[in-house]
């Protein structure tokens, strides 16, 4: 038994298989990630909101775990493949700046893109999304496209974020309110569309409508 430990003990720290066992420590992280992010979230969602018997709630929480866990290993493991591939063809053995963008565009198509608009994916694009956008606001301080001066740039990185945010959905509400995921509309519409109109003091006051 000491002999099989200190084989794989050996083959698990040789160089030569570093690139390989990669990929494979990232499908393990990808699924224990997803796992540990899901479950707790799912458990209280669907226990507090969701109708049926424990049964049927519990089933759904292990779905929604799986395939959290599942699509994230995915992803991983096709991204991580997609960078050795490319980094094992390049004369110099190197992997660049522009490979990192080519495995995130195929996993992403082939996980998320591909793999269809379930609940579990849309959160998880949204989740990115929203810190690519967050990443940009940053990045255009940080070059210099927004002119701040450096020592206001962590504050006003933010500032910027949150400013873009509501001006481009306030005129996406304005001229194209159907574009809009259906359950914010419907909180535009009770904010900023409802509060125009009443027909006497309870209804300007005490109800809505």
């Amino acid at each position: 038994m000491e002999n099989i430990i200190e084989i794989a003990n050996s083959v698990a720290l040789d160089p030569k298989y570093h690139d390989v066992l990669e990929v494979v420590k990232g499908v393990r992280n990808g699924a224990v990630y997803g796992a540990k992010i899901r479950f707790p979230h799912a458990l209280v969602m669907t226990f507090l909101f969701r109708n049926g018997t424990p049964k049927d709630k519990l089933r759904i929480v292990l779905k929604a775990t799986r395939d959290h866990a599942k699509n994230l290993a995915t992803f991983v493991f096709i991204y991580k493949s997609v960078i050795y591939v490319l980094k094992s063809s390049n004369p110099e053995k190197k992997s660049r700046d522009v490979d990192a963008l080519i495995g995130g565009l195929i996993g992403g198509y082939y996980v998320f893109g591909r793999g269809g608009k379930s609940s579990v994916n849309q959160q998880i694009v949204l989740y990115v999304f929203s810190r690519v956008a967050m990443g940009l606001a940053k990045l255009a301080v940080k070059k210099n496209v927004v002119p701040i001066s450096s020592a206001e740039g962590k504050s006003q990185s933010w500032n910027v974020f949150a400013t873009l945010c509501w001006g481009i959905v306030m005129y996406l509400f304005r001229t194209d309110p159907d574009v809009l995921q259906v359950s914010m509309k419907n909180s535009m519409d009770y904010l900023y569309l409802d509060s125009n109109h009443w027909t006497s003091m309870k209804t300007l006051l005490w109800h809505n409508k």
